[in-house]
């Protein structure tokens, strides 16, 4: 072996470089975190040839003094922490005092700060273990950090870079998380002298709404909901997608915690566990969520990329966002969607009926608590032209012209046994009407079931099972739990636990695999909801079976009844396996079917 020594600085920097800069993007995220610590209002991020050939970051923030230019360049040096208690609760992007060092080490690196003195100063360094020497610079308060040629002096880390445009991709990527982290500050983009991003302070609910809109799409946006829930010490807001905008991958997931972005795999179950009621299999949900709690009750020293968190008390963050989400997703209603349509005239006019509508009790409907009535004029449209003599033959001659007409409008027609026509403000309601039953019945069951509780079943020969002293710990620690998933569990021994009673809605499944399961969630999580999702598949195929199939001929009554029941029912909006159960055609989209207009 060779004898011990101490590393040249130059290398621990280059060896510090490879935890910190992989490429050209976590170059980018280094220095605009350290502009954001600055307190930057502006940000203005130029790049060439991927980022390889240069990247520039300048702000508007607090800048360098000339005293502290040479520490700035220097490893272990910060600003942002001084003692273990600062690092306890560190309340800022960046606090290691390695970026700048490192990321000198691998490339042509200058310096250029103004502090608010009356003039700038520039430290220049170029990939090797030098004084750094300062020199009078013109430049406004605030920072400016120019990297160019990265990775020239390390040839074996510059052949492992991708093409140009995968880097720069990455390059938008980091750029669009970290002005998604900061509404309240400007960005602009520039790639190869052309403007690719342009974002303008954001302070306002709806210029938040357009920030996210232009860098997640206006088809998140359209199909988000808005949330904002707090405790002491934890306020979760930010926009969560329709399970409808369900994707293929979960590739439009943002999540941050104090302005940090991060990925954590207590937040991805918490996710998962609040839309798995509503989602396809191997679908993924869309978000963009914020979490904002006390820096002391999250290590954020975790990893030097600095993606990962850990949470001080993990099974209360869990519960919260999984609580959160779960509520959000529940109250939204069909008509938080279809607004009546204002201002437009389409030469139409139309009819609408009283919303008291007879019911038939075989379909097992719950009675609607609405009253929705007639409207004398509908601005929008009409697919079928229907006399107001005919609706108020059928619904009854009270029927007034003043009230309301309600979000998922009157039905007209039944089409091939399979979907209901209905007339609302905006224009045609298309209702599949078994998808629609089906989530109402499933409500309904899972209503009655919570209210009755959980029903064990002993088993005739108790079952014992070998596991860990940990796992045989949790079971002894946690009997509340385990009693009201529904089981009765002993410890029988140092490692093993007898199971005596089970779910009796469970019985026929493989208890073992599944109680297994239920012990790594409690020791992971404090609870589980395994048992509950299996109760949900049961509950939902029941539901699908006893719903109204296709080719079923309903009265109008009888569709009305299903249209006002969805308007009362959460997650309405989706069928049990994830599906939509409606779709909005407006009249402009009708319109323009026909060419109106032209």
């Amino acid at each position: 072996m060779p004898s011990i020594q101490i590393l040249s600085p130059q290398l621990a920097n280059q060896i510090a470089a490879g935890e910190v800069v992989e490429r050209p993007a976590s170059v980018l995220k280094e220095l605009v975190e350290n502009s954001l610590d600055a307190g930057a209002k502006r940000i203005d991020i130029e790049v060439e040839q991927g980022g390889v050939k240069l990247l520039r970051v300048r702000d508007d923030g607090r800048g360098i003094s000339q005293a502290e230019m040479p520490l700035a360049l220097s490893r272990h040096a910060t600003s942002k922490i001084s003692n273990l208690d600062d690092l306890e609760a560190v309340a800022t992007l960046g606090f290691r005092g390695e970026a700048l060092a490192s990321i000198a080490s691998v490339s042509r690196l200058s310096l250029t700060s103004n502090s608010g003195e009356s003039k700038g100063w520039k430290a220049v360094s170029e990939g090797r273990d030098m004084d750094v020497d300062i020199q009078p610079a013109a430049h406004p308060p605030g920072t400016s950090v120019e990297v160019r040629d990265l990775f020239f002096n390390t040839p074996a880390r510059r052949k492992f870079l991708r093409t140009e445009n995968t880097e720069y991709n990455r390059i938008d990527d980091y750029a669009k998380k970290l002005a998604l982290s900061h509404m309240d500050v400007a960005f602009t983009l520039r790639h190869n002298q052309r403007a690719n991003l342009n974002l303008q302070p954001a302070q306002s609910v709806t210029e938040q709404e357009k920030r996210v809109a232009d860098i997640c799409g206006t088809a998140f946006m359209q199909q988000a909901l808005y949330l904002d829930n707090d405790r002491t010490g934890i306020r979760l807001w930010g926009w969560i997608g329709l399970p409808t905008l369900s994707r293929s991958q979960a590739d439009l997931q943002h999540f941050f915690v104090n302005g940090r972005s991060i990925r954590d795999k207590v937040v991805s179950h918490a996710v998962r566990q609040a839309y798995q009621d509503v989602l396809y299999q191997g679908r993924h949900p869309a978000f963009v969520l914020f979490l904002e709690i006390e820096p002391c009750d999250v290590d954020v020293n975790v990893h030097p990329s600095k993606h990962e968190v850990r949470f001080r008390d993990s099974r209360v963050i869990h519960g919260f966002i999984s609580g959160t989400l779960q509520k959000a997703l529940a109250q939204d209603r069909p008509q938080d969607h279809l607004q009546p349509a204002e201002g437009q005239d389409h030469n139409h006019s139309a009819q609408m009926p009283n919303g008291d509508f007879p019911r038939q009790s075989s379909m097992g409907l719950p009675a609607a608590t609405g009253h929705y009535g007639l409207q004398s004029k509908l601005t929008g449209g009409s697919a079928v032209n229907t006399s107001m003599d005919a609706y108020q033959a059928l619904y009854g001659a009270d029927a007034s012209e003043d009230q309301g007409i309600p979000p998922l409008g009157f039905a007209i027609a039944q089409l091939k046994g399979i979907y209901i026509l209905a007339e609302n403000a905006q224009g045609l309601i298309i209702v599949d009407m078994h998808a629609a039953h089906e989530r109402i019945t499933y409500e309904r069951m899972k209503t009655n079931f919570d209210a009755q509780g959980l029903v064990s079943q002993p088993l005739l020969v108790p079952e014992s099972l070998s596991v860990s002293q940990r796992e045989a710990d949790t079971v002894e620690q946690n009997t509340e739990v385990f009693t009201r998933l529904g089981f009765a569990v002993e410890r029988a021994s140092t490692e093993s636990i007898v199971v005596r009673e089970i779910p009796a809605l469970l019985r026929g499944s493989q208890v073992e695999a599944l109680l297994r399961d239920v012990i790594s969630d409690v020791l992971e999580h404090g609870s589980s909801e395994r048992i509950r999702h299996h109760i949900n598949e049961i509950l939902s195929t029941m539901a699908c079976h006893g719903s109204v199939r296709a080719n079923r001929r309903l009265t109008l009554p009888e569709m009305n009844a299903l249209l006002r029941d969805m308007e009362a029912t959460e997650r309405s909006g989706q069928c049990n396996h994830g599906r939509p159960t409606y779709s909005q055609l407006t009249l402009d989209e009708l319109d323009k079917l026909f060419l109106r207009g032209r």
